[in-house]
């Protein structure tokens, strides 16, 4: 059976990442922007990312400038932008696309396992998709879906008691 540590992934500087190295983890995986309405959400996602990272969680963001070119041109800008403004400390990995033709297989994948309201396609930035220890896929959420949110799905899938 096929799971997300299946796939490798470009890094911010270029060079290959394979998911295999968040094997036990539990993963919540997004399409980010900088530009979007929902960037504020960086905010909730490094919350969550720094009171549950020691317990095994790892937030994933890929930059993606599909949906109304919301993401700047050169990764440099974004990585800053982020920092900067939301103090992300979660790996931030190269700009992809999550549909279409060129989109990155992971997304192929992730789209398989959970069908959001547009069937298979992203609707937007920020969708969110949480990976168990496993590598596998257990739910899909909306960009509206604030970070907050998340915590009771993310606590079960740590396992925290």
């Amino acid at each position: 059976m096929k799971t997300v540590y299946d796939f490798n992934v470009k890094k911010a500087d270029g060079s290959e990442k394979s998911l295999r190295d968040y094997e036990g983890k539990t993963l919540l995986i997004v399409n980010t922007a900088s530009k979007c309405g929902f960037t504020p959400q960086f905010e909730g996602l490094q919350k969550l990312y720094e009171k549950y990272k020691e317990q095994g969680l790892e937030i994933l963001g890929f930059p993606c400038d599909q949906f109304n070119k919301q993401e700047f041109d050169h990764i440099e800008e974004t990585l800053q932008f982020c920092q900067r403004n939301y103090g992300v400390t979660f790996p931030i990995f190269a700009k992809i696309d999550v549909n279409g033709e060129n989109e990155q297989p992971l997304y192929t994948f992730l789209k398989e396992q959970k069908s959001g309201i547009l069937l298979k396609n992203i609707k937007w930035n920020f969708t969110k998709f949480l990976v168990d220890t496993n590598g596998l896929v257990v739910d899909r959420y909306s960009p509206t879906t604030e970070p907050s949110r998340l915590e009771d799905d993310i606590v079960k899938s740590l396992a925290i008691r």
